[in-house]
């Protein structure tokens, strides 16, 4: 785990859906936007199934991003925590399609990274997360929540 933060976040971002649907790209979903083989209509779940999931795939996706982006893990927490979050929504494939925000990352250019992160479809689709997330890529900085 990044922070202590990060599961919160993403309780937070991605809501929590005890029986499956099928989400903006008609993939089936469940929990806090947990997808694969095993999800499909009908599937119901409890809320410690969702809660063991979140940790799990949170755990995926930064495991994810160890091997994609071996240099991450030297941000300070906060970014980290954004990289993290973009992974666990887009997964590490998805997130790797942001190369203008990587680039900027690489040459510690914040203020370019979180123009990039805005300036995406991704962006337009998730809104006050994405805005939330750019600052926090910007700025180093958590809001107070």
């Amino acid at each position: 785990m990044t922070t202590p933060y990060l599961l919160n976040d993403l309780r937070r971002d991605e809501g929590c859906r005890l029986t499956a649907y099928r989400d903006s790209g008609g993939v089936w979903t469940i929990g806090y936007g947990h997808t694969g083989p095993e999800v499909h209509a009908n599937l119901t779940w409890t809320q410690a199934e969702a809660e063991s999931h979140l940790a799990i795939d949170a755990g995926s996706a930064q495991r994810g991003l160890d091997t994609a982006i071996p240099w991450w893990r030297q941000l300070d927490d906060v970014r980290q925590d954004v990289l993290a979050e973009m992974a666990f929504n887009l997964g590490v494939e998805g997130l790797m399609g942001f190369t203008r925000m990587l680039k900027a990352l690489g040459d510690d250019d914040y203020p370019a990274a979180s123009a990039a992160m805005l300036l995406s479809k991704w962006a337009n689709q998730v809104g006050d997360r994405a805005t939330r997330l750019a600052a926090m890529m910007r700025t180093g900085v958590r809001p107070v929540s």
